[in-house]
């Protein structure tokens, strides 16, 4: 018995602006999104916990970004028999599949900062030069 030949065009291709991977991955890899991936990856957090953890983030915001996360799969929200009610929130199985993937990022960006620091100390003086100059050429016309 032969294999099936998958059809090709029923496969995910996130560089075409007609397939729905690429709506996931502005989902995932938006500021927000990757942060709350990588705080929920060290374990559940309650709203405002994991507001803390996030910090700068809005209120409205965290809350737009985790209901995202949620429709896509990757968090789940339960809801917390107490009085008053509270909400908790943890990664799918999915969700850490992709928190993995954001954990790793975030440890290559933080090791990585003084390489980065160091690359845009040099274009900045190499381009303070430019930007001074063609601020002079506006400034003569």
């Amino acid at each position: 018995m032969s294999t099936p030949v998958p059809d090709p065009s029923l496969e995910a291709d996130v560089f075409s602006r007609a397939c729905s991977s690429r709506d996931v991955l502005l989902d995932l890899t938006g500021r927000w999104s990757m942060l709350a991936l990588g705080a929920l990856a060290e374990g559940d957090f309650r709203f405002n916990a994991l507001r803390r953890r996030v910090d700068g983030v809005s209120e409205r915001m965290l809350s737009h970004t985790l209901q995202r996360l949620e429709r896509d799969g990757f968090v789940t929200r339960t809801v917390l028999q107490s009085i008053p009610p509270r909400v908790e929130y943890s990664l799918t199985d999915l969700g850490r599949a992709m928190a993995e993937r954001v954990g790793a990022l975030i440890e290559l960006t933080e090791s990585s900062l003084p390489q980065v620091e160091s690359a845009r100390e040099r274009y900045d003086a190499a381009h303070a030069h430019s930007a001074h100059a063609h601020s002079e050429r506006v400034a003569d016309q």
